[in-house]
């Protein structure tokens, strides 16, 4: 602003009407010189490059990998050695980023992030096995549901009072016979515990020409299809707290699965029911709600402010963690001095 007043009126006087001093403007149109810094000579008193080499060997020796730098240090003091301080050892580890854990323990491996893709039924399922309480304390069944990520559609289930994936290879091999499945048509995913990684349940799968696909460790999110149902189950007004029996868990959920497949509503299949997408009926419903809505269009379109309604889309693709779209970056042209960028309505 200062220079901008200059051009007009004048340094002196422009200094004087914003009250700054004119050295601050004259300052400012000196060209600036960055002079290079002056090389840091090294201190007398730093080790020399043998010394260092000899520390980090000794560090690093076989005697002592497994040993913090500070038990190194008091070790060589009570054999009467020493050739720096501990400061300086742990600032030669970090120069050559050794500063971790340096025992050899075990190193979890990285799982990758499943990605599945569903287009249509009997693509990709999903289980899992939740708890339901037993008559008394510390009893439990065992609940075992297949379910169809694309439809939501509950294709298989099967309550015990164990854990076992014996049980499991039965239900999967039951379900797929049931389900037509066709060899590499189809992949089943799961989470990583004992039942869902035994290695008989992984054979007959191969068997079966199924893909697996496991779930990452301490993840739900991967898994996100049957913890969503299991919380629709567990949140059903006729839910109870406890089951007398197998036999009472059996009859209760029996009408539940069919409640579920055929009577309930799914937000995230444009309000049809699972069973309607899994049988391939979702086109033809979608086109009778279209021709009610027309109706009532047509009746009164004045309360349709926002023109002809359409009913509640069905998704054409489901995604377990869905890939992040790529990020590009466009140009932005710089804006021209003396533009007037405001939008005038």
């Amino acid at each position: 602003m200062t220079e901008a007043l200059a051009s007009s009126v004048g340094v002196t006087r422009a200094c004087e009407t914003l009250a700054v001093p004119r050295c601050q403007v004259y300052r400012a149109r000196q060209p600036r010189i960055e002079k290079p810094a002056a090389a840091r000579p090294p201190s007398a008193r730093a080790l020399s490059a043998a010394e260092k080499t000899g520390v980090r060997d000794t560090l690093n020796s076989e005697r002592f990998a497994d040993q913090a730098p500070r038990e190194v240090y008091a070790t060589w003091l009570d054999e009467e050695c020493y050739l720096c301080s501990l400061a300086t050892r742990y600032r030669l580890l970090r120069e050559h980023k050794a500063i971790r854990e340096r025992r050899n323990q075990l190193r979890h491996p990285a799982y990758a992030k499943p990605e599945l893709l569903a287009t249509g039924p009997k693509q990709v399922w999903s289980w899992d096995i939740t708890k339901l309480l037993g008559p008394v304390k510390w009893t439990c069944f065992f609940l075992y549901v297949l379910l169809d990520i694309f439809s939501r559609y509950s294709v298989g289930w099967l309550l015990a009072e164990r854990e076992s994936s014996d049980l499991a290879q039965i239900l999967i091999a039951e379900t797929c016979q049931r389900e037509n499945i066709a060899p590499d048509q189809l992949t089943i995913h799961a989470d990583r515990g004992g039942s869902m990684t035994a290695k008989p349940l992984t054979l007959l799968l191969a068997d079966l020409g199924v893909v697996k696909s496991h779930a990452r460790p301490h993840v739900s999110n991967d898994n996100p299809f049957s913890e969503a149902q299991f919380k629709t189950l567990k949140y059903h007004p006729t839910f109870p707290d406890r089951f007398g029996s197998p036999a009472d868990a059996r009859a209760w959920f029996r009408p539940f699965v069919h409640w579920y497949n055929w009577e309930h509503h799914h937000t995230g299949l444009g309000l049809l029911t699972p069973g309607v997408v899994h049988s391939g009926q979702a086109p033809h419903f979608q086109v009778q709600r279209q021709q009610v809505l027309h109706q009532a269009y047509a009746i009164h379109p004045e309360r349709f402010v926002q023109g002809q309604p359409q009913p509640p889309a069905l998704p054409m693709a489901v995604w377990i963690n869905p890939p992040k779209p790529e990020v590009t970056c466009t140009h932005v042209a710089p804006v021209q001095p003396g533009v007037d960028t405001k939008v005038r309505h």
